[in-house]
């Protein structure tokens, strides 16, 4: 399936400023990340960025990038922006990669872009947890899925709750448990791309401060691609940053 990879890029960052220009065995972040995006075989990678700088460190590595305003709420916005601008076609794929994500496996993108079709106008990722720190910790979020593969609902909470064993012991998880963590890459058609910022926020987004849920809410249908090894984290905090800049230096 060809797909286009669209890279949301701000400068401000609370917790890590000036983050998608940190520097990363020698190029910024975000040139990291794109050239991690055309391993995925997408037919395009492009940059969007409302900052010249970023704008700038782009095109000193021949990546592609795209002026956006400034104002969006969202990188979902942002990318939506770039798909207009480009006058992309309603069944165009588009995936939606943060621009922190230097180490994600390229091939989680092609199979989250595959998994669009009629009935499927947006694709996510997940990996199973086999610790239970990480089942009841609400930084860690948890999505549910139906027979087909697509998403019932995503929570900080525990969820799916396993009564029984749970009444036992929160310890440890219980014997075939294996909860699902979600993973914050999306795939969506161009049409449905174009339609998300047009729908009225939700109750349960604004309950779990999860911007998927406002999808589900208006009854669109989310696929999740669960892959079995658990991918590289992304960089949010000065730490991230010493771990990610120590892999490009081995």
């Amino acid at each position: 399936m060809s797909f286009i990879v669209i890279i949301p890029a701000r400068l401000a960052s609370t917790r890590l400023p000036n983050k998608p220009l940190a520097d990363l065995g020698g190029k910024p972040m975000v040139v990291r990340v794109a050239e991690q995006a055309a391993l995925s075989g997408a037919s395009r990678v492009i940059v969007a960025t409302d900052h010249e700088d970023i704008r700038a460190a782009c095109a000193a590595h021949g990546v592609e990038a795209c002026m956006t305003r400034s104002d969006h709420p969202s990188g979902t916005d942002r990318i939506a922006e770039v798909a207009r601008t480009l006058a992309l076609p309603a069944d165009a794929v588009v995936v939606n990669l943060q621009g922190d994500e230097p180490l994600i496996d390229p091939g989680l993108l092609a199979a989250c872009a595959a998994l669009i079709g009629d009935a499927v106008p947006m694709a996510t990722c997940a990996h199973r947890l086999h610790e239970a720190a990480d089942a009841f910790n609400p930084n860690v979020v948890k999505v549910v899925l139906d027979k087909s593969g697509r998403a019932l609902y995503f929570s900080r909470a525990t969820i799916p709750w396993h009564r029984d064993g749970f009444s036992q012991s929160k310890d440890a998880l219980p014997a075939g448990y294996v909860p699902l963590r979600h993973i914050g890459l999306y795939a969506y058609s161009n049409a449905f791309l174009q339609t998300y910022p047009t729908l009225d926020a939700s109750p349960l987004e604004a309950i779990e401060a999860l911007e998927q849920l406002r999808v589900l809410w208006h009854g669109y249908a989310i696929a999740v691609h669960v892959t079995d090894s658990e991918p590289a984290a992304g960089v949010d905090t000065p730490d991230d940053l010493l771990r990610v800049q120590a892999h490009y230096r081995s």
